[in-house]
């Protein structure tokens, strides 16, 4: 029985995008990675697929830098939240006159 390599997602990624660039052929790409030219069309295609059902629902990855952005505003607004909870619960722990 004959074992087939597996691939990570980062390789198969990076192969497309090699694919993408357009500076070689296909059968080029295939040759120096080791791989069947059919084998980075069928990827193209998962891929293809893949990243347009994401845009379609609305959950197209972010890159770092927008993440990293929505994460500080996120960690600002609860960080507000929390100071307006602190001093209205000290607020409400004095005693009356």
């Amino acid at each position: 029985m004959v074992m087939r390599p597996r691939y990570s997602t980062e390789f198969k990624r990076e192969a497309v995008r090699l694919l993408d660039a357009g500076d070689r052929t296909a059968a080029e790409v295939a040759a120096d990675l080791g791989l069947r030219r059919q084998q980075l069309y069928k990827w193209k295609s998962q891929f293809d697929r893949v990243d347009g059902l994401a845009k379609v629902a609305g959950n197209e990855p972010e890159s770092k830098d927008a993440e990293n952005a929505r994460l500080r505003r996120e960690l600002a607004r609860v960080t507000e939240e929390r100071d307006i909870l602190k001093k209205a619960a000290a607020y409400f722990a004095r005693e009356l006159p």
